[in-house]
């Protein structure tokens, strides 16, 4: 469904044939860069051109891998992109086939990115007046020429009369007096600045509405403060700072964060009786409120395993086939092609039907129509760099017959697909993704597409006409591709809007809208394939310590000692509130630190998490939510498959997740499909 392997490589020959010599890799003397080094500005592009080069200086065609870092540079068709500033490596390696009998020779490619100049600066101020003896915050950010903002910078804040109203180093302004201040932000020495009128305070008390006498961990309590006067009258626009205090409960002492309070909505991480309180200069009110443990864990029985040690089992889809058995499709990397068949009907006795092998070196991602009528294996490294989907008629869902194969617009490599009923969302070589008409599967045919500028794409998923693709250092874009309020069809995508993450790392999104709250959520993950900079980086030869272009997680070789070391890597899940697309924000997150996540699957208000290494993981996702969802003791249930005869030994590493009637199967890649069961919540006796 999703690979482990972010898009970094590109295969590159960078002269024109006409100038090249065909050549074996023995005759290569050196590579070549041109220009040797690279500045650029952030968000510009410049051409680089890598060649092999033989002892007379003839240009080889050879292939050559040329690598940028993720995140701070693009590498595409000979041009690089300045994604992050800094100083940056580009790393070209001459491509070696097993036998050749020589090095592969390295190339590193300086590359200096520095930030645009700031052109203008935005002061936004937080809701309400300044009153003598309150605090109102602000914020500034920079912004380039072509709108852009500046991220990390550096706010220097000043008030024209500190006696009036001081400012600090985070644009917290208070009046101290009567009259009018100007506040003044300076980004890289552009400034801007507002105005404030400082009147005298007329609440007499500060009041807290809302909220409940006990809530269980993880649960939202909203609260709300008014400002009244003498008489009991409201008064208005009076900024109230927020803040709480915390008693844990006997056995919570010592704990990292006991809670998060933010504009009047709080949740608490540990048992305790908690106090919020909010203050607007000498006012101040308190309200206290009992928290008591979640107590949603349950019990994980495994029921039964496919086992798979051959290969490295990818992404699964399981489903009711049209002879009223159940089955479940796997993919398998580096495979020469495989897919399998698998009879799931008793969870207990899993077994393979059938195998069906393509022109591929990898099948990644593997979906069936929600009607069971067509399968799709999506496919990289074909002979003929073709590539595409192949299109499964599910008639006799045993034994599935190729129907078809689609390569319009994905000869790039196909990592992740999307099926409904009559269309197909196949991704194209990490640029895009083409939309097929599949009504008819033996002649599919090419619909439209959607490219999003300046952006590699590596999932995408489809809820009510509406498309979230997953896109990496842009984030999540979100187009209507059906639904027609935002003037999109199947034929004409339109963009709605992106919304983009602190990691960089979108990897892949599941929409979902909770039946209680009416609250629509986008679940957004993050890819990050190393610990680098960590203090757990990961086993020694693990892919943090050695990655360098090539293969990754070989099975042990006696002979050398080497392979069989698991991977290690980071990254977690960020909830983004998507119920208002006017008001989009990111309110909580599910973050196990020492492992990093994969596929998302979120149904009747649990989260489905495969969370790589750090196995299988069932998570409460009810109510409102808000903060760190691991530490408010949301989860479920955790199961991490360790297999002794797996491809890599007693290495869990989770590729997805699905429920699938009563059950929830798994594909983990070093020891195939796992079938568990979470138990019902065992009733107290009383």
């Amino acid at each position: 469904m999703r690979s482990m392997l972010a898009p970094l490589l590109a295969l590159t020959t960078a002269f024109p044939l006409a100038a090249q010599q065909t050549g074996d890799v023995t005759r290569v003397a050196r590579l070549a860069a041109e220009p040797a080094s690279l500045t650029l500005v952030l968000g510009e592009a410049a051409p680089l051109h890598i060649t092999a080069v033989d002892a007379q200086g003839r240009i080889l065609d050879v292939p050559v891998r040329v690598v940028a870092p993720r995140g701070a540079l693009r590498y595409s068709d000979g041009t690089v992109t300045a994604l992050e500033a800094g100083r940056h490596e580009i790393i070209a390696t001459l491509v070696v086939p097993p036998g050749a009998g020589v090095e592969p020779l390295t190339l590193r490619v300086p590359v200096t990115v520095g930030l645009p100049p700031v052109t203008r600066v935005e002061i936004v101020a937080a809701p309400g007046r300044l009153f003598r003896g309150t605090t109102l915050a602000h914020s500034a950010r920079g912004l380039h020429a072509d709108g852009s903002a500046r991220s990390g910078s550096d706010v220097r804040w000043t008030s024209s009369d500190e006696r009036i109203a001081s400012v600090d180093a985070y644009g917290n302004v208070t009046a101290n007096a009567d009259g009018t201040v100007r506040i003044t932000a300076t980004i890289d020495g552009v400034s801007a600045t507002v105005s404030h009128a400082v009147i005298a305070l007329p609440a007499a008390r500060l009041e807290i509405t809302g909220g409940t006498e006990t809530v269980r961990t993880g649960d939202v309590q909203v609260f709300a403060a008014r400002a009244v006067d003498a008489a009991g009258r409201i008064v208005a626009d009076v900024p109230v700072t927020w803040s709480h205090t915390a008693v844990p409960a006997q056995g919570e002492m010592g704990s990292s964060a006991h809670g998060q309070l933010r504009d009047g909505r709080f949740v608490a991480d540990v048992p305790g009786v908690y106090t919020v309180l909010a203050s607007a200069g000498p006012l101040t009110a308190r309200k206290s409120f009992r928290v008591t443990p979640r107590d949603a864990v349950r019990k994980l029985r495994v029921i039964g395993q496919g086992k798979s040690a051959r290969v490295r089992t990818t992404d699964l889809w399981p489903f009711e086939g049209r002879d009223g058995r159940d089955y479940a499709l796997t993919g398998a990397k580096l495979s020469d092609g495989f897919a399998f068949v698998w009879d799931i009907t008793d969870p207990g006795n899993i077994f393979k039907t059938d195998s069906i092998q393509v022109d591929a070196r990898t099948i990644n991602d593997v979906k069936v129509s929600p009607d069971g009528r067509y399968g799709v294996l999506t496919r990289e490294g074909a002979s003929d760099r073709r590539n595409g989907v192949i299109i499964l008629d599910l008639s006799t869902p045993a034994h599935p017959r190729v129907a078809s194969t689609f390569d319009q617009e994905l000869t790039g490599g196909v990592h992740n697909a999307f099926a409904t009923n009559d269309y197909l969302f196949a991704v194209s070589g990490g640029d895009k993704y083409v939309i097929i008409d599949v009504r008819d599967i033996e002649n599919p045919k090419y619909v439209s597409e959607y490219n999003h500028p300046d952006s590699r794409i590596h999932d995408v998923w489809v809820h009510d006409g509406v498309a979230y693709s997953a896109e990496w250092g842009t984030g999540v874009v979100i187009v209507d591709v059906g639904n027609g309020k935002w003037g999109g069809s199947i034929e004409h995508p339109r963009l709605v809007t992106t919304y983009a993450l602190p990691t960089g790392a979108t990897h892949a999104v599941f929409p979902y809208r909770q039946r209680d709250t009416g609250k629509f959520y986008l679940f957004v993950g993050d890819e990050i394939m190393s610990r680098r900079g960590l203090a757990m980086e990961g086993p020694p030869g693990s892919w943090s310590e050695r990655y360098d272009g090539g293969s990754y997680a070989e099975r042990y070789d006696p002979a050398t000692g080497t392979g069989g070391v698991p991977l290690a890597t980071t990254g977690h899940i960020q909830v983004i509130d998507f119920t208002d697309p006017e008001r989009i924000e990111m309110v909580a997150r599910y973050e196990v630190t020492e492992y990093g996540t994969h596929n998302i699957w979120v149904e009747d208000d649990m989260l489905f998490q495969a969370y790589y290494e750090g196995g299988l993981r069932v998570v409460d996702v009810s109510g409102e939510l808000m903060g760190n969802l691991y530490t408010q003791g949301r989860e479920i249930a955790v199961f991490k498959p360790f297999d002794p005869t797996g491809f890599v030994s007693n290495s869990p590493m989770v590729w997805s997740a699905i429920p699938f009637k009563g059950h929830v199967f798994f594909a983990d890649t070093n020891s195939g499909l796992w079938a568990v069961k979470i138990e019902p919540k065992e009733r107290a006796v009383m």
